[in-house]
């Protein structure tokens, strides 16, 4: 579908492309990063793996200035260890920065939801050696939505989430919009 849609009206090079799961397929990015063009490439059920998979040709094509990626959860959610969700992260960047080294690439941590509370350890593993990772190179950015996602009983924040209490609502996107547009005006 993203490639006839490339077809139809070519993506526009230097835009930000937004690639993930369900929570970036259900972002309506038009007005979000106004000051920025944005591609939504996210598709359902996705895990960090399809992003690989699929990289060279649903984001390189685009030639984008940033890859916004979000994915992570339902990789744990399928029985995937936090260290094949980093294996994966890394493949996906690789794949990116060979074909596209100047393009930096925004991973938005694996969130915290009510629905997946069982699996918290097992994400906040995987965040952390995503985010080890990307403290020691150059070109890529983690934005922590894990601790402003939490109560003040440590929990995940119920009233971020819609009805499945997996998926957010505009409060909860709220959030992640503020903190990856402080971190797309400082690239």
């Amino acid at each position: 579908a993203f490639e006839d849609q490339d077809l139809n009206t070519p993506p526009a090079a230097g835009a930000n492309v937004f690639v993930g799961s369900t929570s970036i397929r259900m972002r309506k990015l038009d007005g979000s990063f106004p000051k920025y063009t944005d591609i939504n490439r996210g598709f359902g059920g996705s895990q960090l793996s399809d992003s690989a998979r699929y990289a060279e040709r649903i984001v390189i094509p685009c030639k984008p200035r940033v890859v916004v990626v979000y994915a992570g959860d339902n990789d744990l959610n399928a029985g995937k260890t936090p260290e094949a969700v980093f294996a994966d992260y890394r493949a996906f960047c690789d794949k990116v920065h060979a074909a596209l080294p100047e393009t930096k690439i925004v991973f938005v941590s694996i969130k915290p939801s009510p629905k997946r509370w069982n699996l918290h350890e097992k994400a906040l593993e995987a965040n952390r050696l995503i985010r080890e990772e990307i403290a020691r190179g150059k070109g890529q950015v983690f934005v922590d939505v894990w601790t402003p996602m939490l109560g003040e009983d440590g929990m995940p924040r119920a009233e971020l989430f819609v009805k499945d209490q997996l998926h957010m609502n505009e409060s909860g996107y709220e959030i992640w919009t503020r903190l990856v547009e402080s971190h797309l005006a400082a690239i």
